[in-house]
């Protein structure tokens, strides 16, 4: 896929000032949906964990086309760029952060044997695959895509789930975890399980989306908000639940 837009890529300037993504990119949209390219093609084959979110947004996106085309510019080749790419894109802005408290909360650097997961965005990226469960940014009026419709059954979303998500999960090992970043995801992950590209065993649920929209349920998985101060859209007793399982099962693995 990233051949068939490196022209556009390579010759055009990407920045987060602008509104939207160019049209020269658009894949196929659907009513109010649209699917636009950027590059998150690139797959760690050794990775022994997976982040995976539910689709690159717009912030993601820019970055990651800003940095292909600043790599292409610069002579890079194509798979060069791509790596490059995802590396700085993925999971970037205010997201990042609250993802590497979370995976460390949970146990995983000490599975991982490393200092803290903010090394799996630097030093110790080796170990790690980031994707999304739409590899491609999906934009719900011009919005980015939070989830609704679902994409395990909307056509034009399913079909990522089917010609990209299974085939690159089974690429991975059957060892490799797999942290799926809010229900959404974990409801594409039961797809996989279903038509046998990963295993159960292989997926850490329960974490809450480490968007900065849900500071609220992050902030009481981490033990720094008491339930008695918890708005009432917070459910301590769901998050709690899912907290025990995740844990328990990171130190099993």
């Amino acid at each position: 896929m990233f051949e068939k837009y490196i022209k556009v890529i390579q010759n055009q300037s990407f920045t987060l000032s602008q509104d939207r993504l160019p049209t020269e990119l658009l894949i196929e949209e659907d009513g109010d949906l649209s699917v636009y390219y950027a590059p998150f093609d690139y797959i760690n084959h050794d990775a022994k964990i997976v982040i995976c979110g539910i689709t690159p947004g717009f912030q993601q996106a820019i970055l990651a086309l800003e940095e292909a085309s600043k790599q292409l510019r610069q002579g890079a080749t194509a798979e060069a760029a791509k790596l490059a790419a995802k590396n700085i894109a993925s999971f970037g802005g205010p997201m990042r952060s609250n993802l590497i408290r979370l995976l460390d909360y949970i146990g995983i650097a000490q599975k991982l044997n490393i200092g803290s997961c903010s090394q799996l965005f630097g030093s110790k990226s080796n170990l790690v695959h980031y994707t999304s469960a739409l590899r491609y940014p999906v934009f719900k009026s011009l919005k980015n895509y939070s989830g609704t419709p679902s994409m395990v059954s909307k056509p034009i979303l399913r079909k990522q789930l089917e010609n990209y998500l299974l085939p690159e999960l089974k690429q991975l090992n059957s060892s490799t975890l797999i942290v799926p970043l809010g229900p959404k995801v974990e409801e594409a992950l039961s797809l996989a399980v279903n038509t046998g590209s990963i295993n159960q065993d292989q997926v850490l649920g329960g974490l809450p989306h480490p968007s900065g929209a849900n500071a609220e349920r992050i902030a009481y998985f981490l033990g720094e908000k008491p339930a008695n101060r918890l708005s009432a859209k917070t459910n301590p007793i769901k998050i709690d639940a899912a907290k025990e399982e995740v844990i328990a099962k990171v130190a099993c693995i």
